[in-house]
């Protein structure tokens, strides 16, 4: 299997590149379903509160395994965070029996248990170019690819990976789409900011948002499905520093491998 340094950018969206043409077609992919979604919230399960300040919509039909899994107390979530306190889902995810796993470097101690479930550790998920020659450098211990985590912790699949990193989720997904992580992943609810490039992300404008929609295109030919967005209206109506395109500068965007029955 070769190894792949980028992903396949999409045709650009118009005859020549242009930023209106790029946005509308973005912004149109991450506000429709590709897949219907009956049951979405945690209500039904033990323990859980509404107090939830975000929804992380996971699917919850009994079409895909997730529900199952929770059942059966076999589910493993993995939270990525960067000093984030709102840790409500990852609370009833636990309440529910499943093994959560909550990646933060701004935990104080290297790994503490909370409850029977809970797992904080304070390590950062790392979203750097996985090419050798930049890779060189010397990273932080508490620096890992997701991949190297999984095979440290003697996981082969997380239920659900969810991702709340201020504009590090576009290279880390990258990352995980480059090295063929997202395929030991059942469900994917990440935060996506678009009011800047996000860390490490280079280009114009255009460039920017065409990268951004290939990185999404690409979910989709491995099997993701987008069931359920989130347009985060307490957040500033900012595109790339621009107040256009009614575009809140925040999404809550879930999908689900499909692959995974």
């Amino acid at each position: 299997q070769t190894v792949r340094w980028h992903i396949e950018l999409q045709p650009w969206a118009s005859p020549t590149p242009s930023l209106n043409y790029e946005a509308s077609r973005f912004l149109k992919y991450i506000s429709t379903s590709q897949i219907s979604c009956e049951h979405m919230n945690l209500n039904s399960l033990k323990g859980y509160s509404e107090t939830t300040k975000k929804p992380w919509s996971i699917c919850l039909d009994e079409r895909f395994s997730l529900i199952h899994r929770i059942r059966s107390k076999q589910c493993r979530l993995y939270s990525l965070g960067l000093g984030n306190d709102d840790n409500q889902f990852e609370l009833s995810m636990a309440n529910s029996g499943c093994e959560v796993h909550r990646f933060d470097p701004s935990i104080k101690s290297a790994h503490i248990q909370e409850g029977r479930h809970l797992w904080y550790h304070r390590l950062s998920i790392d979203w750097r170019d996985p090419n050798p020659a930049i890779a060189a450098h010397k990273l932080h211990s508490n620096t890992k690819k997701l991949g190297t985590v999984l095979n440290e912790f003697g996981h082969q699949k997380i239920d659900v990976l969810k991702a709340d990193v201020e504009s590090a989720e576009w290279k880390i997904l990258e990352n995980l789409i480059l090295e063929d992580v997202v395929e030991q992943i059942g469900q994917l609810v990440f935060e996506v900011h678009i009011h800047w490039p996000g860390f490490e992300v280079s280009g114009n404008d255009s460039t920017v948002v065409r990268y951004w929609y290939s990185l999404l295109r690409e979910l989709e030919l491995k099997d993701f499905r987008l069931f359920h967005t989130y347009k985060d209206l307490s957040k500033p109506q900012m595109f790339l520093k621009k107040e256009a395109f009614n575009a809140s500068s925040c999404y809550t965007l879930s999908w689900v491998n499909t692959r995974w029955k």
